[in-house]
C-alpha cells in the first residue's frame, strides 16, 4: 500500500505559483487622523490594475517625515520596502517594488502624500497643456495638472475602454487626443469613433471622445460602461460660472445603439459641470457615475451648455451654475464636495448613440467661483 501511495503522490503536480505582482490597496494608520486627513476615508486608497502612482491627500500642515503605509498585494507576492516600514515622505514619493510569487515578474510603484490647501484664487484654470502616454500600456494619452511643481492626475478619458477593443491602434487614433491647434497653445480633440468588430459584438458600436475630472475604471469598461466612469474630484470652493472655448463639427449620420440611421437628427457635443457632496449622511464616501452624474440628489449646483452650436472657429461659451441645494461652507472647505467637469463629442455617447466623426475641440476652460476662501 505504501508503494501505491508513493506512486499516486508522484502523479499529483504542484499548482503553479502566482505570476501577479500588484498592489490592490494602500492604507495608513495614525493616531492623529483628523489632523492629517480631511476624511477618515482618505486613509485608504484603492489601487486600480493600471495605476502605478499611489497618492494620499493630506492637509497642508501634516507631518510627513515618519509615515508607515501598509499595502494589500496579490497572493504570494512580496513587497520591498516592507509593508508597514517607516519612511520620510516629506521630500517626495517613495518607491516600492512588488515581486510575484514565481519571482518572474516585478512592478514598481511610487507612493506619495500630497499636501493640499483650500484654494485661495477665485478662478480655477484648465488649459490642457500637460499630457503623456498612459502608465500601464503606453498606448493612449492621459492628461494631468502641474501646479507649483506638484503633478496631479485629475483627468480621465474612455481611451482605456477603446484600447480593449482596438489595442493595435496608434495613440493618435484614439477618441481623445492632444492637438497643437488650440485657442492658445495646445488643446484636447475629442472624436466619436467606430469601436470595430469587438465593440459592435458587445453592443458598444461607438466610442465618443470624452474627458472628465475623475477616474476611468478599465476593468469595468466591457461589463458596465457607465459605472466605469467615476466622475469628480474634491473641490474646495463654490463655483458660479463655467467658461471656455470650443470648436465642433457633428458627424454625417446619427445612429442609435443598433446602428440604424436616425433620419433628420444631428449629433451634438456635451459640456457640463456639477458640484456634489462626496459623502452620504452616514459619512460613507460617494462617487457619481455616468448614469447618475446629472440626476443624483447629492448634486448642489450644475452648469450645462444647452446647445453646442457647430463652429469651425474657436467659440466662447459661458454658463452659470444653477443652485440645486444648500452648500455647507465648512464641509466645502474640508473637501466634502466633488466637482465633475465633463466634455463629450456625442451627447448620447454614454448610451453608444451618435455620429461617427463628430469632433469637439476644447481649450481654456475656467471655473469662476463666487469668492476667495
Amino acid at each position: 500500500m505504501a508503494a501505491v501511495g508513493l506512486l499516486l503522490s508522484g502523479c499529483i503536480k504542484d499548482e503553479p505559483l502566482n505570476a501577479e505582482c500588484d498592489i490592490t490597496a494602500a492604507y495608513v494608520c495614525v493616531d492623529n487622523a483628523d489632523d492629517m486627513f480631511f476624511h477618515a476615508s482618505d486613509t485608504l486608497v484603492h489601487v486600480g490594475s493600471d495605476e502605478s502612482n499611489i497618492q494620499f491627500t493630506v492637509r497642508r500642515a501634516a507631518d510627513l517625515t515618519r509615515l508607515s503605509p501598509r499595502f494589500t498585494i496579490t497572493e504570494g507576492a512580496t513587497i520591498s520596502p516592507a509593508s508597514g516600514s517607516t519612511h520620510d515622505f516629506s521630500q517626495g514619493p517613495v518607491s516600492y517594488t512588488v515581486t510575484s510569487q514565481d519571482r518572474q515578474w516585478s512592478r514598481q510603484y511610487q507612493v506619495a502624500f500630497l499636501p493640499v490647501a483650500v484654494t485661495v484664487t477665485d478662478t480655477v484654470k484648465y488649459d490642457f497643456e500637460h499630457f503623456g502616454l498612459d502608465g500601464k500600456y503606453q498606448r493612449f494619452y492621459e492628461w494631468y495638472e502641474a501646479n507649483d511643481g506638484v503633478t496631479e492626475r485629475l483627468w480621465a478619458t474612455g481611451n482605456g475602454g477603446f484600447f480593449l477593443a482596438n489595442s493595435s491602434k496608434a495613440a493618435d487614433d484614439y477618441p481623445t487626443v492632444p492637438c497643437d491647434d488650440g485657442f492658445d497653445g495646445k488643446c484636447v480633440k475629442l472624436t466619436t469613433l467606430d469601436t470595430g468588430p469587438l465593440g459592435r459584438s458587445t453592443g458598444r458600436p461607438i466610442a465618443a471622445g470624452n474627458l472628465f475630472l475623475g477616474y476611468f475604471n478599465t476593468e469595468l469598461a466591457l461589463r458596465d460602461a457607465l459605472r466605469s466612469t467615476e466622475m469628480g474630484v474634491p473641490f474646495t470652493h463654490q463655483p458660479s460660472k463655467l467658461t471656455g472655448y470650443y470648436r465642433f463639427q457633428p458627424g454625417k449620420e446619427y445612429k442609435n445603439k443598433a446602428q440604424r440611421v436616425i433620419e433628420n437628427r444631428t449629433d451634438s457635443a456635451d459640456v457640463y459641470a456639477v458640484l456634489y457632496r462626496n459623502h452620504d449622511e452616514a459619512g460613507r464616501p460617494v462617487v457619481l457615475y455616468g448614469d447618475n452624474v446629472l440626476t443624483s440628489p447629492l448634486i448642489v449646483s450644475k452648469a450645462r451648455v444647452g446647445y453646442v452650436k457647430p463652429s469651425s472657429e474657436w467659440t466662447y461659451f459661458e454658463e452659470d451654475f444653477k443652485q440645486m441645494g444648500e452648500v455647507d461652507e465648512e464641509l466645502l472647505s474640508n473637501r466634502g464636495y466633488n466637482l465633475a467637469l465633463v466634455f463629450s463629442s456625442s451627447i448620447n455617447g454614454a448610451s453608444f448613440e451618435g455620429a461617427i466623426g463628430s469632433t469637439l475641440y476644447i481649450d481654456k476652460v475656467r471655473i469662476i467661483c463666487t469668492h476667495d476662501e
